[in-house]
């Protein structure tokens, strides 16, 4: 537990009891609401003294509680004063302090089991009873949310999302690394009514208007339970891999949309070389200019619709024609025909693929 939350209790326990107070922790540091050099002076032996008793005993102008005689000592309690008031006193901070690391180990403990959950380091047969200790819900519908961060902040993305979803009981928010976010939603907790993308949105939203951090979200699939979480997390991760495939930047890729882009994923890369060569038999995808791509991607945004894809463009219907007309001389595909235009979809997706698997070599 944060030294700070200990120091602030201790404080606002020490004002209202009007005892001064203090505890050394499992970390030999000695927090105290006043100046204790006498503590400080004789640590060892006040350690000793703790360790051989779980009662309570004076030493030196102060009044101690240990409340284990174990050797490994988490807090040894303490309050000015060798009278009953003293041990009252100390008695009360230690019931404090107890009850804040329980639910703070509790808390941890959660975390800690969910993350090795989507880690996929528990066996099946255990987590159904160590949900239970816990008290995690094992059959609840979540989802996972895969946020990745791609830039820098004074403000840190963790804090924003424990705050933008404050339900510590069913909704967990897990740091995987310094750019990398975990949360696993709870769908059945509260009835907002909004969709996996919805949340998402919200989520980039929230990040971008108060931190002014931008990200891109893999969503994996809904889990109807704790065993299918592992799960739910490689369809994020791989939503977020497999969005790259797309023809079309996203800062949210949901992996049941994914379509087509999860089969191109998977195909080996000199099948994938081989199609581009057997598409453009006249002429390589990359004769066609920046301009004529960005065309082409409203076309099919428009559902190929002339009329509106040159609306949306701000172009004469006859621009666009002859645009069209020029990519049919290059690569012999009328885009106008649908199962033309599948295939120079089809096509624009794996080109982006190569490119992405060459990037990483």
């Amino acid at each position: 537990m944060a030294n700070k939350l200990v120091q602030n209790t201790i404080y606002q326990l020490s004002d209202a009891l009007n005892c001064p107070l203090g505890v050394i922790d499992e970390g030999s540091a000695v927090i105290s609401y006043d100046d204790c050099r006498d503590i400080q002076n004789n640590f060892s032996q006040i350690v000793y003294m703790a360790s051989d008793t779980d009662s309570f005993f004076t030493f030196s102008g102060y009044t101690f509680f240990c409340p284990s005689s174990t050797p490994n000592i988490d807090y040894i309690y303490f309050a000015k004063g060798e009278d009953e008031a003293a041990a009252k006193n100390v008695h009360i901070l230690s019931i404090s302090l107890g009850s804040m690391k329980k639910m703070h180990d509790e808390k941890f403990d959660k975390l800690n089991f969910m993350k090795n959950v989507i880690l996929d380091n528990i066996l099946t047969g255990d987590l159904i009873i160590k949900s239970k200790e816990l008290r995690i819900q094992y059959d609840a519908e979540r989802v996972v949310f895969l946020i990745k961060t791609t830039n820098t902040s004074d403000f840190s993305a963790v804090d924003v999302l424990m705050n933008l979803f404050p339900d510590r009981n069913h909704d967990f928010i897990i740091n995987i690394d310094a750019n990398t976010i975990v949360i696993i939603k709870d769908l059945d907790s509260e009835n907002t009514g909004l969709s996996t993308e919805e949340i998402a949105q919200q989520i980039l939203s929230t990040l971008n208007s108060e931190s002014l951090i931008q990200a891109v979200i893999g969503i994996g699939t809904v889990a109807s339970n704790i065993n299918s979480l592992a799960k739910s997390y490689k369809d994020a991760c791989m939503a977020l891999e497999i969005g790259k495939v797309s023809d079309l930047d996203k800062n949210i890729v949901n992996y049941d949309n994914l379509g087509i882009a999860r089969l191109i994923y998977h195909l080996p890369t000199t099948l994938c070389e081989l199609f581009l060569d057997e598409v453009f038999k006249k002429e390589s995808i990359d004769v066609l200019d920046q301009e004529t791509i960005y065309t082409i991607q409203k076309f099919f945004e428009n559902n190929l619709n002339v009329s509106e894809t040159s609306r949306h463009l701000y172009v004469h219907r006859n621009t666009l024609v002859y645009r069209l007309d020029k990519v049919q001389k290059l690569t012999g595909l009328d885009l106008r025909v649908f199962d033309h235009a599948i295939v120079f979809k089809v096509a624009l997706m794996v080109k982006k693929y190569l490119q992405s698997n060459n990037s990483k070599i």
